[in-house]
């Protein structure tokens, strides 16, 4: 099986785990969804950190997908200077056969998005101010930055377009 990876990230709000998760119910059955959330925070309790086990978790976790899965998504803030060096071996360890997206979205339209989610009691604006990393790109071959414009629907059929996938279950 030739499998692909999808590499989505951004600043905490703005629309990665949403679109994750949509891309995974789309792609369908063994889709291997990574979440950086899920890793860090529920599997291992750890802080962000220079070093955490979560990178190397994150990147076996994904590696064992290559072959295993046809659509393997990671997804999280992902730090470039923390996961970058991670996810750019992810890239070469799946030949290539990567797309990586940025949510390189302005601080107000993130946190109005934030604010539309279940999670928006556990931290607010003040706090999101504190963790915002502007243009935080991998600068990685083919890196498409997604903007304030595009509605969660087009972020989605872009995605969806460049994995050559049908868009008719949208």
């Amino acid at each position: 099986m030739e499998s692909q990876l999808i590499i989505l990230r951004g600043n905490s709000g703005s629309g990665k785990t949403t679109i994750a998760k949509r891309l995974q119910r789309h792609l369908g059955l063994g889709t291997l969804l990574v979440s950086q959330d899920v890793v860090r925070r529920d599997m291992l309790m750890v802080h962000d950190r220079e070093g955490n086990p979560s990178i190397d978790l994150t990147r076996q976790i994904a590696e064992y997908g290559k072959g295993t899965c046809e659509f393997v998504i990671v997804e999280g803030i992902f730090n470039s200077s923390r996961y970058g060096d991670m996810l750019k071996e992810l890239i070469d360890f799946y030949d290539k056969k990567a797309y990586t997206y940025y949510f390189d979205l302005s601080f107000e339209e993130t946190v109005r998005r934030h604010h539309t989610r279940d999670k928006k009691m556990d931290f607010g604006e003040d706090s999101m101010r504190a963790w915002w990393n502007p243009v935080d790109v991998l600068g990685v071959e083919g890196e498409v930055l997604l903007t304030d414009d595009m509605s969660e629907d087009e972020v989605l059929e872009r995605v969806l377009a460049s994995l050559k996938v049908g868009l008719e279950k949208i």
